[in-house]
């Protein structure tokens, strides 16, 4: 069994294009997942029985001012796949860890800090903030490692085009909303 990575997400909707979709054109750079709105603190679950691979620190003001702190976990499923899971408040797993589907592996965080956005900020930010979106689970899907990889910030890829290993997460993150309806 599948589970939904945020049972308590507004809606077990994923974008198809537009703001929070896989490879949305965001200008300068391309969106390497898709997003998962929920509120602040929200459980986030396993999809899958894995192992945790990867665990590490996903945002910083230090790179980008209206950042918060978040961080990220990637397990590496029974099929081979990795689930990149981010924007994290915390982490409840460690590298190495086993997991269950449905295991709670963190929380949702707050991502933006609406203080720090201003007209330097890019865009896709400026109207997130008009949006008054701030927390979300950022969500991606590898065929293989690794997950982090040159010209990627913050769940964005820097380049003309995205990685080999990475995929298109919507079809899967679909096939999973419809099984728990």
């Amino acid at each position: 069994m599948k589970y939904w990575p945020v049972p308590d997400s507004y809606s077990k909707n994923i974008p198809l294009n537009g703001p929070g979709s896989f490879a949305e054109d965001r200008g300068d750079r391309h969106h390497s997942g898709v997003d998962i709105y929920a509120s602040k603190g929200s459980v986030v679950v396993s999809i899958e029985d894995g192992i945790v691979v990867a665990e590490d620190i996903f945002t910083t003001p230090g790179k980008n001012p209206y950042w918060f702190m978040t961080r990220f976990v990637a397990i590496k499923n029974g099929s081979g796949q990795i689930c990149k899971y981010c924007e994290l408040e915390d982490v409840s797993v460690k590298r190495g860890d086993k997991v269950k589907g449905g295991q709670v592996i963190g929380h949702v965080g707050s991502v933006l800090d609406f203080n720090n956005i201003d007209q330097g900020s890019p865009l896709y930010i400026q109207k997130m903030k008009e949006s008054g979106v701030k927390s979300m689970l950022h969500f991606e899907l590898y065929a293989k490692g690794p997950v982090v990889f040159e010209n990627y910030c913050g769940g964005n890829c820097f380049s003309s085009g995205l990685p080999d290993n990475l995929l298109d997460p919507t079809e899967y993150l679909l096939s999973i909303a419809k099984s728990n309806a």
